[in-house]
């Protein structure tokens, strides 16, 4: 079976939810061929998927552009978007006339909807995995203007053509969608590590993978507590360690640490639940997605709610403290990578 997926490079979570189906399905055939494409860093990629694959750094969907990982740039992204559907039709007839000359069995996104209309006109099976989709975020910030009619329903439309939409739990409504079929929760299980200091606690500081710094360098010593934050960060913080010094993939590195700090994301979220981590997360602005993923939190992990203020002068002492006083609630089956591989298996045996 030759499989080629797409990735969304809007933050790391599309990748966090694609990479253990991917495991899952190459266990399952050792023979599978896969192509990626995906502008987000091949070492990332390498990092979560292990079985050989060939890569394609490019992207077809942008998500939205942002100011940060919490706020959407809606002028930027109102602009991208019609940039983007301009020539619509001759970019689905470029994406066609790619996937033929590629010819793989099945065509998988997280979650873009360009490559799904290309192989429908192609004649190649394909289906979107993923807990949230561009249509719907699209009509949330742009259905009042005049210009968005056509783009939604171009994007629906594209959606539509697929043969399913694999909408992982926790995941958006997507009553637009007839074709959902619902998948458990999909995240990876870490390797616990001994952190080299001593008795003190460790928070792991990480807002995905859109860039989103916070002035940790200004935040307040708490006696017995570490800050674990990115290199690209530079932050000179005498209680701050730079997570990659630790040499651990981040999924390890999450079932290390005693806390984690973000922001509602599906990977962080469910891989948090998943190796038993508390979370502590602030809010993003005008987020539809969040919802589902915190309500989905409050019934499966240790979690708070933070202001932005309180993060940004970093008072978070009283916050931690509750959190790690609450009770490990039991965590829910999380078997959906192995239910999106067995659906991925037979609908691509279909097409070849």
């Amino acid at each position: 079976m030759h499989l080629f997926v797409d990735i969304s490079s809007h933050g790391f979570g599309h990748l966090a939810i694609t990479a253990p189906v991917l495991e899952a399905l190459a266990a399952s055939l050792p023979e599978l061929r896969l192509t990626v494409r995906s502008r987000l860093p091949p070492s990332q990629l390498q990092q979560r998927i292990a079985h050989p694959f060939e890569l394609i750094a490019d992207n077809t969907d942008f998500g939205f552009a942002m100011v940060d990982a919490t706020q959407v740039d809606q002028t930027a992204s109102a602009l991208a978007y019609q940039d983007a559907h301009a020539h619509w039709l001759d970019r689905v007839t470029a994406e066609t006339g790619f996937l033929k000359q590629l010819s793989p069995d099945f065509v998988l996104t997280n979650v873009s909807y360009l490559p799904l209309a290309g192989a429908t006109l192609a004649g190649i099976h394909c289906a979107s995995l993923s807990s949230l989709n561009w249509a719907d975020l699209f009509r949330h910030f742009f259905g009042h203007e005049p210009w968005a009619a056509v783009i939604h329903r171009q994007i629906l439309d594209a959606y539509l053509s697929a043969e399913a939409f694999l909408r992982v739990t926790p995941g958006m409504a997507m009553s637009d969608f007839p074709h959902v079929r619902d998948i458990a929760p999909i995240a990876a299980r870490g390797l616990q590590h001994s952190l080299p200091f001593g008795g003190d606690k460790t928070v792991l500081v990480a807002m995905g993978g859109i860039a989103h710094r916070l002035p940790v360098e200004a935040w307040p010593s708490i006696p017995g507590i570490r800050w674990l934050v990115s290199r690209d960060w530079q932050c000179a913080h005498p209680d701050a360690v730079e997570w990659e010094s630790l040499g651990l993939s981040f999924t390890d590195l999450l079932a290390s640490v005693d806390a984690v700090i973000t922001k509602p994301g599906y990977g962080t979220f469910t891989e948090a639940v998943c190796n038993g981590t508390p979370v502590l997360y602030q809010r993003r602005e005008d987020w539809p997605e969040q919802e589902c993923l915190i309500a989905w939190l409050e019934r499966h992990g240790q979690y708070a709610e933070i202001e932005a203020e309180k993060l940004i002068c970093g008072d978070v002492e009283k916050a931690l403290s509750e959190l790690w006083q609450q009770p490990c609630p039991e965590q829910p089956v999380m078997d959906g990578a192995a239910e999106a591989a067995a659906w991925i298996r037979a609908a691509g045996s279909r097409g070849s």
